[in-house]
């Protein structure tokens, strides 16, 4: 497994992104049974302006984010709740795309939910990842289905689920 982490802003360095990085991709690969030596990720460290002129450049929305991501080939799903099932498409390709970190909106949004920052940077670069095998949430379902695996992941990681607070009635 390569993951290659860029970083720009130097505030991530003790973030320990690479061993994040490395973590969460092998819990998402021993998820879906993939070999994780096979594959590849890169990931931008970066701060707020960055990330607005690349939300700017490939959203059209320059804004600043916590996260963005680039598979390296489409594997969305036709249906909406259906597993998207990229994994014959994963085989002859080993890199699975591109991940961009914002550090000062990550930091804000942990710090607000009084979440510990490494927690929230696991959830994140899970989430990314499954972008990059090609779930979504942009419907009701692929979002049912994608949170589940999140929680699910994160859960053997040692993660709570992110999204319980957001779900108290």
């Amino acid at each position: 497994m390569n993951v290659e982490v860029v970083i720009e802003d130097c505030r991530w360095e003790q973030a320990e992104l690479e061993r994040l990085s490395v973590k969460a991709l092998q819990a998402v690969l021993a998820h879906f049974n993939l070999k994780s030596e096979r594959f590849e990720i890169d990931i931008l460290a970066c701060n707020d302006a960055r990330i607005a002129q690349l939300n700017g450049d490939f959203r059209e929305n320059a804004k600043a984010t916590n996260v963005l991501s680039w598979p390296s080939q489409e594997r969305r799903a036709q249906e909406d709740g259906a597993d998207p099932n990229p994994f014959d498409q994963v085989a002859d390709d080993p890199s699975l795309g591109d991940i961009a970190l914002s550090y000062p909106t990550c930091r804000a949004e942990a710090n607000a939910a009084g979440l510990v920052f490494s927690d929230h940077i696991l959830h994140l670069l899970v989430h990314s990842m499954l972008h990059l095998l090609g779930y979504d949430h942009k419907r009701d379902l692929d979002a049912t289905l994608m949170e589940g695996l999140e929680i699910e992941i994160l859960g053997k990681l040692g993660v709570n689920n992110p999204y319980k607070e957001m779900t108290k009635v």
